[in-house]
């Protein structure tokens, strides 16, 4: 157990008082070391006010991407399983028909396959088996090109989730376990978080009132009334969704992945920091997952002629805007998670900088957290100079 960094607790606290997140956990730490961590304000807000501690379990959203899906991904394809140039339809059937434009996975693994940033695949597919024959229609419904730039999409890896379980031959969260969790000794990181753990589990939202507006705007299977404002779950109907309501607690937030049974290539990892922290330093020299010669696929700017520069899964802090923070440096790599997490990771000084939050928690609220995951990795950076 590491001691708190003084200047990273106050000044998350201080976003505590603010209004921006109900409570927080983080840890920082260089050459797979723990060097400084800490646990502030409360886990649930509504209906009782749990304490946020180092134990508490989040739910880490589209940190899924690249703690389990390229990781594995890139795995099957160190074992000749996977060829990452090769067309989606090699693996996906759904995708085989002459009439739909070929994608490769690498495409899909840096976001330059051209689909659209989301869709309410729960309003979409009938059922989980159906998913990518719903994302294979997008291809030819909204008549997509390669991309020449890189957008962000969830279903690039829903796909790729789907990939590597058809090659597997078995469900994405019991593939994770065996290749990943397990060997890592891991033991509060999972899927579909057991019931018995449900006490330890940071909250999120209260309904899904903000996914039913993004579903209205986005699916042309959407029935809404424009008439009505705001939107509600009432205004939305599919004979086989379910909108939650209540405090949404020990099961993913996202919709699409709770659609999916809480397993899905883009979302629906829980864990805390501390294992996000061991995981993380896979990616990194001396892992114990990869090998070594892998490791430039997760550094490598793959996407050069593109405003947003990526490597596969993640985002290079040399990306404008992006929510590196200048502290870190140009070839520094991280990824966010809508539901208020992050990593970043500095490959030089192999040093890794997790942060989660449940800022969606008691209602989704415009809040940046660009700014917030900016001043966390550089007072982060502040911390470990001051240490190493």
């Amino acid at each position: 157990m590491a001691n708190p960094s003084q200047i990273i607790s106050t000044y998350l606290q201080s976003e505590i008082e603010r209004g921006s997140f109900p409570g927080a956990q983080y840890v920082i730490g260089q050459d797979q070391l723990l060097i400084a961590e800490g646990a502030l304000g409360l886990a649930v807000v509504e209906p009782e006010h749990v304490p946020t501690t180092l134990d508490t379990i989040y739910d880490l959203a589209s940190l899924t991407k690249p703690l389990v899906t390229a990781l594995l991904i890139v795995r099957f394809s160190e074992r000749g399983l996977l060829d990452l140039n090769a067309p989606v339809a090699r693996y996906l059937d759904e995708f085989e028909d002459a009439g739909k434009r070929e994608i490769t996975l690498l495409e899909l693994l840096t976001h330059t396959s051209g689909l659209p940033n989301w869709r309410p695949l729960y309003l979409e597919a009938q059922t989980r088996e159906d998913v990518p024959a719903a994302i294979a229609r997008v291809l030819i419904e909204e008549d997509t090109q390669s991309s020449q730039d890189a957008i962000y999409s969830d279903l690039n890896y829903v796909l790729l989730g789907f990939v590597l379980e058809r090659v597997s031959g078995e469900r994405l969260d019991r593939l994770a376990e065996r290749e990943i969790f397990n060997p890592l000794g891991l033991k509060r990181t999972a899927f579909n978080p057991s019931r018995d753990w449900l006490r330890e589990i940071a909250a999120t939202a209260q309904g899904q009132d903000f996914e039913c507006v993004n579903a209205a705007a986005t699916s042309r299977s959407a029935i809404a009334s424009s008439h009505h404002h705001p939107i509600s779950s009432s205004h939305l109907s599919h004979p086989s969704h379910r909108w939650r309501q209540g405090v949404i607690r020990g099961e993913v937030h996202d919709g699409n992945a709770n659609f999916m049974g809480g397993v899905a290539g883009h979302a629906g990892l829980f864990s805390t920091a501390r294992e996000v922290f061991q995981i993380t330093n896979q990616f990194l020299l001396g892992s114990e997952l990869l090998k070594p010669d892998s490791l430039h696929l997760f550094r490598d700017n793959l996407t050069p002629d593109c405003s947003t520069s990526r490597s596969i899964a993640w985002i290079l802090a040399e990306t404008p805007d992006c929510s590196a923070g200048s502290a870190l440096p140009r070839t520094a790599f991280g990824h966010n998670g809508f539901t208020g997490t992050s990593v970043w990771v500095d490959p030089e000084k192999r040093r890794v900088f997790v942060l989660l939050t449940n800022r969606v928690h008691p209602r989704v609220e415009p809040i940046d957290m660009r700014d917030i995951r900016r001043q966390f990795n550089t007072l982060a950076v502040e911390t470990l100079n001051s240490e190493t």
